[in-house]
């Protein structure tokens, strides 16, 4: 009979509704029922494609005797941390503070019925295992605890909490344009890894802002090294592994420092994120293998990921129990298709690909090739279509249905940049855009996630506004629909309303309201987006923005001037700010036919605005400084400033 996660629209928490385990979602009736019973709460929290949490969920919550201890002794809660992202961020801060180490997923916590932490872990294996108790002795331990020393225990549980409440202290100090670019070379160049790119080691994530902040200062210092960083970086993370030259996308992150072995879940936002990087990279550089492989990221996303115009969360690592069985390959396997293929020297053309009979990946083959180039030879190709027809045999893995407006965002804005190059993506950025405001939006309200099919219920968080925000300006400029800029306005002065406290940012305005974090971690903080969504509308629309940004960066000024390596997108938006926004203005049929050569023109914030104005004048946020009768004069200038 299946527990109360039957009828909630998460597909991980669906993933454990047959469970033996009387799960409940988190709401009132656990915390009721905690407080009648008297009895401590167990929280996890993971999510769908997360490959620890199907292990814990194997081992432990399938298991019917540690199943018996959860029910009689505990009240048991599940939160998918991607609906959930208040409450997940609420207890990964518990657990720093408990253990002094990053936390993860599962997240697994003890509490009272009045959600006062006092015991916190990750994953928990069922019997004693690397060093740590096993899940079932835990649970006598806790509860004995808890029936004998319960006082001793929330005491305890308060000084955490009280440790992580904001203070109301500021540290501000002077952001100095100068000083920042020169500590954020140095940063970069401490962090970079030189023999496989990325930055620093394993596991290795892709780590799209800090390489989209590398653009940034290339453009600004044209300093070679940069150059040197993110092509060695994108070259060597795209040979196969992390990215995957099969069906196209990404991976999650990688286990070695090679980019070889990935953790196998793709996940919306890397993929948004890092074909953004993708077609920037190709735009600076001329290389166009950056295009193509940004392209085969955006195609997968809409072969795979996407229904009805919206795109679901993330797909599995595990297929059928077993971690990355849908990508790899057995050498006969792969030789066999290759002959049939009509493939010429199959076993040298396997070897190019990485395909061995030893394998790279447990006795058998992840697909990777041996230089950039090789890319693009035509018998590779080929070979790589009959790997491809291979998959299509097989199971794919699980795919988390959810539609996130903040990743969907995400997306969208990416389509959008790649709109001003291919018309087809950016007909279905206008597409999926529309789609998201039917589903996700109520006027400026937006829901934060609802599964394929069903109405939203978590209301948005500052996550969704901020990339919504930027979904819309970057659609402004790659149609210059006056809408996106109206819409732009309206969510950005609700998101200030709801969401802004004298310069900090709160996650959410519900139940915990706490403080959003302004470095980056899988993605790009919101604050730093939001800075961003700030400087664009101060430029686009009305300079009153400009306050709320000023009080942005000197509320994280401290932090930005010690370490802005840990903040990428806010060090961006305060480089940003200090140099300036370029405007290009001119009526909408002179600025229309140069849409695709915005990115060429060599500084990182240019943008185009629509006036009544036959020439083109060019203008900062003080004043309009040129004006000529040309686009190719425009950009001489531009260049040379």
């Amino acid at each position: 009979m299946p527990n109360r996660l039957i009828d909630e629209q998460s597909p991980y928490l669906q993933q454990h509704a047959h469970n033996p385990v009387e799960w409940y979602p988190w709401g009132e009736e656990a915390f009721e029922k905690a407080r009648r019973e008297e009895k401590a709460i167990f929280l996890s929290i993971g999510y769908s494609s997360c490959h620890w949490c199907h292990v814990m969920e194997r081992e432990s919550f399938e298991d019917e005797a540690i199943a018996a201890k959860l029910n009689e002794r505990f009240v048991s809660i599940k939160v998918d941390r991607e609906e959930r992202p208040d409450i997940d961020k609420h207890f990964q801060e518990i657990f720093v503070t408990m253990n002094g180490r990053a936390g993860g997923w599962p997240l697994s916590v003890f509490m009272t019925p009045e959600k006062i932490p006092f015991y916190s872990a990750t994953y928990i294996p069922p019997e004693p295992r690397y060093g740590m108790m096993g899940f079932a002795e835990l649970l006598d331990v806790i509860a004995e605890k808890y029936a004998k020393e319960r006082e001793t225990l929330i005491e305890k549980g308060k000084e955490v909490l009280e440790f992580i409440r904001p203070k109301r202290k500021i540290q501000a100090t002077k952001i100095e344009q100068e000083r920042l670019e020169a500590t954020l070379l140095k940063q970069i160049e401490t962090v970079y890894e030189a023999r496989y790119g990325g930055f620093g080691g394993a596991p290795k994530f892709p780590h799209a802002s800090t390489l989209l902040l590398v653009m940034d200062l290339w453009e600004l210092t044209a300093k070679e090294e940069l150059r040197g960083i993110l092509t060695h970086t994108l070259d060597t993370m795209t040979l196969g592994g992390l990215y995957d030259p099969v069906d196209g996308g990404f991976c999650r992150y990688s286990t070695d420092e090679a980019w070889l072995v990935p953790h196998f879940e793709k996940m919306t936002y890397d993929n948004a994120l890092m074909a953004e990087v993708l077609l920037r990279a190709w735009r600076l550089t001329g290389e166009e293998r950056y295009g193509e492989l940004a392209y085969e990221t955006l195609d997968f996303m809409l072969e795979r990921m996407m229904r009805e115009d919206l795109f679901f969360s993330a797909s599995d690592a595990d297929t059928e129990g077993e971690e990355g069985k849908y990508f790899i390959y057995e050498y006969d396997e792969a030789l066999t298709a290759f002959r049939e293929g009509g493939i010429p020297e199959p076993e040298a053309v396997a070897r190019r690909l990485s395909i061995t009979p030893e394998g790279n990946f447990e006795g058998r083959s992840i697909v990777r090739f041996q230089n950039p180039e090789d890319r693009r030879d035509p018998t590779l190709r080929k070979a790589l279509g009959i790997l491809k027809n291979i998959r299509r045999e097989r199971a794919y893995p699980f795919i988390d249905r959810k539609v996130q407006s903040s990743w969907n965002a995400m997306m969208i804005r990416t389509l959008f940049v790649a709109g001003v190059y291919e018309e087809r993506y950016r007909a279905q950025a206008i597409r999926s855009l529309e789609a998201l405001e039917v589903k996700m939006a109520a006027g400026v309200s937006l829901y934060h996630s609802a599964l394929m099919g069903h109405p939203p219920k978590v209301p948005g968080f500052l996550e969704d506004y901020a990339w919504w925000i930027s979904a819309l300006s970057e659609g402004y400029q790659a149609t210059l629909d006056e809408r996106y800029l109206i819409r732009a306005t309206e969510l950005l002065n609700e998101a200030v309303r709801r969401f802004y406290a004298d310069g900090r940012w709160r996650i959410d305005d519900g139940e915990f309201r706490q403080f959003a974090d302004d470095t980056d971690s899988s993605y790009p903080s919101s604050v730093g987006v939001m800075a961003h969504n700030l400087q664009s509308l101060r430029s686009l629309v009305e300079p009153i923005y400009e306050k709320f940004l000023y009080r942005t960066l000197e509320v994280h000024s401290y932090d930005l001037m010690r370490q802005p390596i840990s903040r990428p997108t806010l060090a961006g938006a305060a480089l940003r700010y200090l140099r300036d926004d370029l405007l290009l203005k001119a009526r909408e049929e002179r600025l229309r036919p140069h849409l695709a050569e915005r990115l060429d023109l060599g500084y990182p914030w240019l943008h185009f605005r629509t006036a009544l104005t036959d020439n083109y004048q060019l203008c900062n946020n003080r004043s309009c400084f040129a004006e000529e009768e040309s686009f190719e004069e425009i950009r001489k200038i531009v260049e040379s400033l």
